[in-house]
């Protein structure tokens, strides 16, 4: 079971708002919509995948890494690794 089980439904709330977003801003786009007016929207979608990532970070440790720390020392030092490597990935972003 994942660790945003519990959230799932609203991820997808989000994400299919997000994904809604998105099909506006082609929309922006097909109709000649002005730059500054299409940038805004994309900084919006952005900052709205953003808090869906730090949400899933965030679930990852408290259920997934706590989850492995409880079984072994090794496997939490695994899904420790994978969640640095995620925040790393996110900061690069």
């Amino acid at each position: 079971m994942p660790g945003y089980a519990g959230s799932k439904d609203d991820y997808l709330k989000r994400l299919r708002r997000v994904e809604g977003q998105v099909r506006g801003v082609q929309k922006m786009v097909e109709s000649d919509t002005y730059c500054i007016d299409i940038l805004t929207q994309v900084s919006a979608i952005t900052k709205a995948l953003q808090a869906v990532s730090l949400g899933l970070l965030e679930d990852h440790v408290a259920h997934c890494v706590v989850d492995a720390a409880r079984e072994s020392d090794e496997a939490a030092q695994v899904k420790i690794r994978e969640a640095a490597d995620a925040i790393a990935r996110l900061v690069r972003s």
